[in-house]
């Protein structure tokens, strides 16, 4: 089963720069998981009761107490690019992204 995905994309996204030989590689890789994940798709669980964990797990909660925190100028004097002196400018991620 083909499952469709553009690797090369896929890496552009990711910033990475494959080999043919790693696009191959990958390709199938890939084409594996979502394969698998389609055959389990195809399994009959009426009648089984969802779990979001296989152990029964507890939180531990903490008192939550207001403190004073680290001055705005202070940490935005840390970001690599700063907007309207309140966001931080990041590395566009999508081409399709505007600033």
């Amino acid at each position: 089963m083909d499952s469709g995905i553009d690797i090369k994309y896929v890496a552009d996204l990711a910033r990475l720069e494959l080999s043919p030989e790693q696009e191959a590689k990958l390709q199938n890789e890939l084409s594996s998981v979502v394969n698998y994940i389609a055959e389990l798709a195809e399994v009959d669980v009426t009648g089984v009761e969802p779990t979001a964990h296989a152990a029964a797990l507890t939180n531990v909660w903490r008192e939550d107490a207001a403190k004073e925190s680290f001055p705005r100028q202070d940490m935005l004097a840390n970001a690599p690019g700063v907007i309207h002196e309140e966001l931080i400018r990041v590395p566009r991620v999508l081409p399709s992204e505007e600033e």
